[in-house]
């Protein structure tokens, strides 16, 4: 796509969202939600990063004893090197090389699971506060609900009514 032609649709979606701002404004009602607190202050987010956690407590533990023995044996190695055979040196080389590779990956195989893990359980919380905030909009009469903005007038933010909302349900 060539720069006019971006410049072209940047300018065609910026008018029609302010179009769409300027009508909603006149006659209805705008709220926003901040996604980002309610994944950091709700309850249920609290209580799906604590699950998460405890799932992945006992390997992030093996990974911290693994990169605790690739220390300790690297400074063993270097402390002992002056005195090893060449050979020797070579084989505690390879041995930390092994232990290291297998720590890396062990590493990236923890940081994917954990990330869809994450993703599982937050994608849970953002359906059951998208529930709450379909709920209070409907309730209370909002035309709109915003859930990222670049700026937004604390009067229209209605986060703490949904982090409040999401807490008291089950």
């Amino acid at each position: 796509m060539s720069s006019h032609n971006l410049k072209k649709l940047f300018a065609i979606f910026a008018a029609s969202t302010c179009l769409m701002a300027d009508a909603v404004a006149q006659d209805g009602k705008i709220g926003f939600v901040s996604t980002e607190r309610i994944f950091r202050d709700a309850a249920p987010a609290k209580a799906a990063t604590a699950k998460i956690e405890q799932e992945f407590s006992k390997r992030e533990k093996e990974l911290q004893d693994i990169a605790s023995r690739i220390k300790s044996m690297s400074e063993k190695l270097d402390k002992d090197a002056p005195v090893l055979s060449e050979s020797d040196r070579n084989r505690r080389q390879r041995e930390l090389a092994d232990l290291d590779k297998d720590f890396q990956r062990k590493q990236r195989e923890f940081r994917e699971d954990l990330n869809q893990r994450r993703n599982e359980e937050l994608s849970t919380v953002l359906e059951r506060a998208n529930r709450v905030i379909k709920q209070i909009a409907e309730a209370e009469k909002y035309d709109i609900v915003f859930q990222e903005a670049v700026y937004v007038n604390p009067r229209l933010d209605i986060t703490d009514k949904v982090i409040r909302t999401l807490n008291n349900s089950k």
